[in-house]
Formats: C-alpha cells, structure tokens, sequence
C-alpha cells in the first residue's frame, strides 16, 4: 500500500496493527451472550423433559392408590420429587379426569415455574405445564 509522505511512518509501516484486538473486544461480549442463551433455552428443553416424566411418575402413582385422597396425596409426592431441582416456585399437580372408579383412567396436570430465562437477567415468568393419563390398576391396593 503506498502512502502520501505527509503519513508519519509508524502509520505507514503498521496499518493493520492492533486490528484484532478490538474485534476480539468487540466481539467477544456478542459470543458470550449467544453461549448464555443456549444454555438458558437448554434449561428450558431440560424442565420440559423433566415435567413430562414427573407427570407420568404422578399419575402411575395415583394409578394404583386405593382412594382419591391418597391418590392425589402420592402423585403430588411423584411430582414434587421429581422436580427438586428443576422448579424455582411451588409445584402444581391437578386431576383432569372425572373420578376415581376401577377401570377408568386417572389424569394429571403438573405445572411449575422453570427457572429458564432467569439466568439472563429476564424475569420473565415461564410456567410449563405438562398432562399424563395412565389407567387405574384394577389390582391396586385394597387394604
């Protein structure tokens, strides 16, 4: 590159130097800040994943109970052991069937609130929710 000679020379002799150093500076935050995204919408797929699988726990639970009120007393327990680490509020387990008569099928809804977004400093709430049906246990327990 030839220059006019009115350019001090250490402006001739080093163009470039120093360029990447800001474009690392420049840079870097914007790739951190995609990398915690990632992470965040992770959590998200992870308590999603977490959630069905407490809601399946909660409703075979209830499943093989021999009343409504222990029923819904062990899907709970299901529930809640299931998400210890996952939910960052109270942990909601509702009946979405009718009844509690043999052969019939038992219905839960476990809800919470994942912690998600948080962690990028949005507060936003997230609350999924998840649905399980699995049918009562015509040998469930008697005594």
């Amino acid at each position: 590159m030839n220059l006019p000679s009115w350019v001090p020379s250490f402006a001739r002799n080093h163009g470039d130097r120093g360029l990447s150093t800001i474009e690392v500076v420049i840079l870097a935050p914007v790739m951190i800040m995609f990398i915690l995204v990632l992470v965040a919408f992770g959590q998200l797929v992870d308590g999603r994943g977490a959630l069905d699988g407490a809601a399946r726990d909660a409703a075979r639970a209830g499943s093989i109970q021999k009343d409504h009120v222990t029923a819904m007393a062990e899907a709970k327990k299901a529930a809640e052991a299931d998400l210890t680490d996952v939910c960052s509020g109270p942990v909601t387990v509702t009946q979405t069937s009718a009844g509690f008569e043999p052969d019939t099928i038992f219905s839960v809804e476990v809800s919470c609130e994942v912690r998600g977004l948080a962690m990028l400093g949005l507060d936003i709430p997230t609350t999924l929710t998840a649905t399980f049906s699995s049918p009562l246990d015509p040998f469930r327990r008697t005594v």
